[in-house]
């Protein structure tokens, strides 16, 4: 048969659907030589007629036709309505293995439907008398043949990004022309939804787009048509000659009208061309709030969080135990319907006829339960942003609430509808921009998901106001200012969300003084100051499950979650709850930017199942992960305390180059003292790690007066010049007030830095955790932590892999491995059960320590490629370069010789560029191997243990060392430094 002869045919038939859809089929396989069901598939696995029909008695089947990969096809007899039968294919896709194409048909016409995931949807429709024309053809040809050739080149992803752009553009020109920002992205929310409701037709046909157009040159009829639409959506009732709908869900309470230029008003027009029924409602708020928001406009061509990535949270804390729990309601359901019995045993006669319908009414009973069991479910976002964390668990709870109907519909219970909505989520936000987009991205996403799904929304009004959102502070409440207080949350079934990020030591510099002293405050005893900001959403969340307010939580957290003063959140909810689902280390985009961040789902302790990072654990630790020793319980070591010391922090512009030091060193002063009073080399992690660059720091220590500062001129004045405007802006008072002074200049690690010929540092993040010598005067930066202790065995001890695998347990990851890890001496440190060495053992121990860094040294500098070079210049014995002055003058004041290492000609320089610790540490050759492998051998003899214990058994005998120290308070066990005396009348750098 060809195509005339099938059109010839089928022109004149009458026949019923049931008559005639099979045969209409077959003789389409002809026409487009596409083998027939039975000859390609004779056991109906990939390709049959009535799928389903024999899984389930009584129905109809899913499809008329259906092949795996290809389509689900749906026959509807001669004028019949094709949209029912589209919609009885949108019920069953996911049956049906979610075909790229649904296909129905009438016999006079077949409608083709694209359904690829993440395009806009396309539409091919093929009159039966049109059936000959070459592009439908092509169109019939790919459905049997390539459906692939058929898939849309547009994208929802582009579609939306495109829509956002360019009501952004609107935005900004609105912003130009001096409209505040709020409330000309409050009217455009509004616009965006007009155009969504005309192209999903909830709206009359191109309502809006030709509103849009008729007013194109008029901005005040353009304000006065879009004001009088307004209004009738609020409240239903005419526009013109067409009837609108009643929204209503205070979406359009507000009906005021913004006038647009004609400029602006030709923009809308344009952005009413866009598939707006296309939009991709889990980005769409991302993307909108970027568009509009002028702080983040810069962010819309930059990546964002997809949907894949929030189903990784939503999943085990939210849908999970749903599904868990439709999992024992189906199956009690099929045993009431099959066998008339809850619990059957096997044993019971075959049920009679009324055993098994009152099975079924039975049956129907747990299924409508479980629905209203969704329809119970309450959802909260406490930092909502613009809503794609609700709107993605929203459809998640919709898919179930669709997977239940379909079953209930095929077994012949059914009679329900979709009854889930965004009036089961709550949601809390403080930007004014987000909080409106949240809602109507929510709101866009239920209405899609039921078009798309089939189910026509004809409840009316149409939406509901959203009083369950707030736009407050999620954690602070200062409407009496001089009472803060914790703000109340709404309580939910479960709490979802992704809340902001911020380093405790940013917290004063991006919220204020007067914002974290009342947060510390209000918080005091629950969340350490010290710790990132998202840790106050997870101990709200844990305070409410604990309250029996909430069930379940699942939170995003920085990664650093799991180290340090914030970890002591996580152990928080450990001893209340328990940590059911955590993912340690994944990819998350933040503002535009890729970051790494942590994932946790906890509980009150009930869930049993535990998920870390995809795979099975018998339990959740405070620092997210599994071993059986956790370390998170190990407790600060009196004896170690006091060892270790943040460098300094300078807050400014006072480090300066080599030459301008030079400059500095040997210009006089009208005091006659010497500008190497406040001139030192300064050093941070890169100096460790890479080569030393040579940068040096102007320092008037922690209490020179401004009197005496400003007597050292030239470095006086290149921080007038450079620094002072820069902390004029500075939140702290006592950082403006003393801006000639470094912000933190540690005092007490000066002090005990003062009679020491040398120092170990180790940078705060690094790939390798190295420990080197340095001596003073070098001053080193916040960036690195020093032990100020001289002591060879100290440094043994430091790099024996026994701390190392210690300090990577109790540390914590810095994006992936490759940017290193974060050393942290509360937790890395001072809770590190040293051993109690024998005198052998102690100087083997230092043996070892010291034949490494010798090693190490030559390898770094090689006496070949270098040579010593000796700095002079004025100095005084009151100054942080006293030990190298020589021949001092009855003030006090002499010449400075310090000695160095300097390449010994270009050629070295460029070969000495590439000895680094951490090229050194990369591709460890033989000796480096043997040296450590010397040095492990000593420090694991001092503990009495056999150097090749596995690192969970290191972890879990340190452990275990470490909470005796702690019950048993001993003078051994810990590294504690002499006292040192401290001479009152020698300078405080």
């Amino acid at each position: 048969m060809d195509v005339s002869g099938f059109i010839a045919k089928w022109r004149q038939s009458e026949l019923t659907e049931r008559s005639a859809a099979q045969q209409h089929f077959l003789d389409l396989c002809e026409v487009f030589a596409h083998p027939k069901p039975a000859e390609a598939d004779p056991l109906g696995e990939w390709y049959t007629f009535e799928r389903g029909a024999e899984k389930h008695s009584g129905g109809d089947g899913w499809a008329d036709v259906w092949k795996r990969g290809f389509f689900g096809w749906e026959y509807k007899g001669k004028h019949k309505n094709l949209s029912a039968a589209y919609d009885q294919l949108l019920k069953y896709r996911e049956s049906l293995e979610n075909p790229p194409l649904l296909v129905v048909c009438d016999m006079d016409r077949l409608i083709v439907h694209t359904n690829f995931t993440g395009t806009v949807q396309q539409v091919h429709e093929v009159p039966l008398d049109e059936l000959g024309d070459p592009r439908n053809i092509e169109v019939v040809r790919a459905v049997f043949h390539d459906p692939d050739k058929l898939k849309p080149g547009v994208t929802s992803m582009a579609v939306t990004t495109d829509a956002a752009s360019r009501i952004g553009s609107i935005a900004q020109s609105m912003r130009e022309r001096g409209i505040d920002p709020a409330q000309a992205a409050r009217f455009l929310d509004r616009v965006i939804f007009c155009l969504f409701a005309e192209d999903v037709q909830l709206l009359p046909d191109q309502l809006f787009r030709r509103l849009v157009e008729k007013s194109e040159r008029d901005p005040k009829r353009f304000t006065r048509l879009v004001g009088q639409l307004f209004a009738a959506m609020a409240e239903g009732g005419d526009f013109g000659l067409d009837t609108i709908r009643h929204f209503n869900g205070n979406l359009f309470a507000d009906a005021s009208v913004l006038e647009l230029t004609p400029g602006e008003i030709a923009r809308v027009q344009v952005a009413a061309r866009l598939d707006w029924g296309a939009v991709d409602p889990s980005i769409l708020g991302t993307l909108f709030e970027r568009g509009m928001d002028p702080n983040k406009r810069a962010q819309l061509g930059a990546q964002y969080t997809g949907r894949a990535d929030i189903e990784v949270l939503v999943n085990p804390v939210v849908i999970d135990p749903l599904r868990r729990e439709w999992a024992a309601a189906r199956a009690l359901a099929d045993n009431l319907r099959s066998t008339g019995k809850r619990k059957p045993t096997g044993r019971e006669q075959p049920p009679t006829r009324e055993v098994l319908a009152k099975g079924r009414r039975e049956a129907r009973i747990v299924v409508q339960d479980f629905l209203q069991r969704l329809q119970d479910v309450t959802v909260l976002d406490p930092a909502c942003g613009s809503g794609n964390f609700l709107f993605v668990t929203l459809q998640k709870l919709k898919d179930l609430e669709k997977e239940v109907l379909v079953y209930a519909d095929d077994q012949g219970i059914g009679g329900f509808f979709p009854m889930v909505g965004p009036w089961q989520l709550r949601g809390i936000e403080i930007d004014p921009y987000a909080f409106d987009l949240a809602q109507i991205s929510i709101w866009i996403g239920w209405l899609q998901w039921s078009r798309v799904n089939g189910y026509r929304v004809t409840q009316d009004p149409i939406l509901r106001p959203m009083d369950t959102f707030k736009r407050m502070d999620a954690i602070l409440d200062r409407s009496d200012p001089d009472n803060p207080r914790e703000p109340d949350w709404p309580d939910a079934e479960f709490i979802i969300g992704n809340p902001p990020y911020l380093g405790g030591k940013k917290l004063r510099s991006e919220l204020g003084d007067d914002n974290v002293d009342s947060l510390f405050r209000v918080w005091r005893g629950r969340v350490r100051p010290e710790a990132d900001l998202c840790c106050y959403w997870f101990e709200k969340a844990r305070a409410l499950i604990a309250a029996n307010r909430c069930k379940r939580a699942g939170l995003l957290a920085t990664q650093g979650i799991w180290a340090g003063a914030s970890r002591e959140t996580l152990k928080r909810i450990k001893a209340t709850g328990d940590i059911f689902f955590a993912e340690s280390d994944r990819n998350w985009v933040l503002d535009g930017a890729n970051v790494h961040v942590s994932m946790v789902g906890f509980d009150a302790g009930i869930q049993t199942i535990k998920v870390l990072d995809h795979r099975p654990a018998s339990t959740i630790n405070s620092d997210l992960t599994a071993t059986a020793a956790d370390v998170t319980t190990a407790q600060r070591l009196t004896n170690n305390l006091g060892s270790t010391y943040m460098g300094d922090t300078k807050g400014g512009s006072f480090d300066i180059t080599e030459a301008l030091a030079f400059e500095f060193l040997n210009a006089p002063n009208p005091t006659g003292l010497p500008n190497s009073d406040v001139l030192v080399p300064w050093i941070n992690g890169l100096d460790v790690t890479r080569r030393a660059r040579n940068v040096w720091i102007i320092d008037f220590g922690t209490d020179t007066p401004i009197e005496v500062a400003a007597g050292y001129e030239k470095p006086f004045e290149h921080l007038r010049m450079h620094v002072l405007h820069e902390r004029e802006k500075n939140k702290r008072k006592a950082y403006r007030d003393r801006w000639w002074l470094h912000v933190e200049a540690r005092p007490a690690l000066r002090m005990r830095m003062v009679p020491l010929s040398r120092f170990i540092v180790t940078p705060a993040v690094s790939k390798h955790r190295v420990f080197t010598w340095k001596a003073d005067p070098v001053l080193p930066d916040h960036k690195l932590y020093v032990f100020v202790s001289s002591e060879d065995y100290l440094l043994g001890v430091l790099h024996s892999r026994l701390h190392e695998v210690w300090s990577r347990a109790q540390g914590s990851q810095v994006r992936e491995r490759e940017s290193g890890f974060a050393y942290t001496p509360t937790t890395c440190f001072e809770t590190f059960p040293f051993p109690e060495p024998t005198d052998a053992q102690r100087a083997s121990i230092a043996d070892a320590a010291k034949h490494l860094d010798t090693m190490r040294t030559g390898w770094l500098n090689p006496p070949e490629w270098t040579k010593e070079e000796v700095l002079e210049f004025p100095g005084s014995v009151h100054g942080p370069w006293s030990r190298y002055v020589h021949d001092p003058d009855d003030r006090g004041i002499g010449a400075v010789r310090y000695p160095r290492q300097i390449p010994r000609s270009a050629s070295h320089a460029r070969d000495l560029s590439a000895r680094t610790l951490t090229n050194l540490y990369n591709k460890p050759p033989a000796w480096l191997t043997l040296a450590h492998r010397k040095l492990d051998e000593a420090v694991f003899a001092s503990y009495g243990w056999e150097p090749g214990l596995t690192d969970d058994e290191v972890l879990a005998r340190l452990l275990a060392r470490n909470l005796g120290f702690a019950i048993v308070p001993r003078a051994v066990g810990g590294f504690r430094l002499p006292r040192i005396p401290v001479d009152r009348a020698a300078p405080t750098r």
